[in-house]
């Protein structure tokens, strides 16, 4: 029998990103733990398909096709879910993007929009749910991080800023929000088995350097992230918050 502590019988979470993926994975994760999940992203197609395939399992499922960057349409979609009667009580900030360059050929309009896809978005739409969240007098939101919160590598300096800005986003919002009984956490994942890392996955040198820079000598696997999720997700973690949990395989408490 599952502890009552980690149920989210009756809640519902909001997952960015959530068509394919990390993102897909955890939502999936949060529905099997009791919540109804608003999936987003900006395939349609994609993401009715995504949501199709949670519904066969029995899970109660929204599709919401909307791009976390365009922050008139993060607004119309609170704007849905509310008319809808769809309280979120979780937000996972998960949308983002990757972009490998070097430093002195980067230009401008990449660096941003990294920038705006892997942080600014988890401020809209972490703004927006707090509006909401803050006169029930609670909600959780799980930021994803990533290994370069805490470690910079060459070629992703845009991502590694992000990413760093995640973990600051996270504390800032529970020096603010915390008050109002809403945990703010992230979560860093480590070098995962996704489509963005294909071509990492793929090339044989990086596989190997993985591998051996990874205490647990092997590659996360998006279903390794479900339980830290719904740890976040849930009265376990009702007095956490301004965390970040890396789910890495150890790389980042090792030289």
């Amino acid at each position: 029998m599952s502890h009552p502590l980690f149920s989210l019988a009756g809640r519902t979470a909001l997952v960015t990103g959530s068509s394919r993926g990390l993102g897909f994975a955890i939502a999936e994760g949060l529905a099997d733990a009791g919540a109804g999940v608003v999936l987003n992203g900006v395939d349609a197609a994609r993401l009715d398909a995504s949501a199709a395939a949670l519904r066969a399992k029995g899970h109660a499922v929204q599709a919401l096709a909307f791009d976390v960057c365009d922050e008139a349409a993060v607004v119309a979609a609170f704007a849905q879910l509310d008319a809808a009667g769809i309280e979120v009580d979780i937000l996972v900030n998960n949308a983002g993007v990757q972009f490998r360059k070097p430093m002195v050929e980067l230009a401008t309009e990449d660096w941003r929009r990294v920038i705006e896809t892997n942080l600014t978005s988890a401020f809209v739409v972490g703004r927006e749910a707090a509006r909401r969240m803050i006169p029930r007098g609670r909600g959780k939101v799980i930021n994803i991080g990533s290994l370069t919160s805490e470690l910079a590598r060459a070629t992703v300096a845009p991502y590694t800023v992000a990413k760093g800005g995640i973990k600051m986003l996270t504390r800032a919002m529970t020096a603010e929000w915390a008050a109002h009984n809403i945990q703010a956490n992230a979560i860093g994942p480590g070098y995962m088995l996704t489509d963005m890392n294909q071509a990492l996955i793929d090339n044989p040198t990086f596989d190997a350097w993985v591998k051996g820079r990874t205490p647990a000598g092997r590659w996360g696997r998006p279903d390794e992230l479900i339980g830290t999720a719904v740890y976040l997700a849930s009265a376990a973690s009702n007095y956490v918050s301004g965390q970040i949990i890396y789910v890495d395989g150890g790389m980042v408490s090792v030289l």
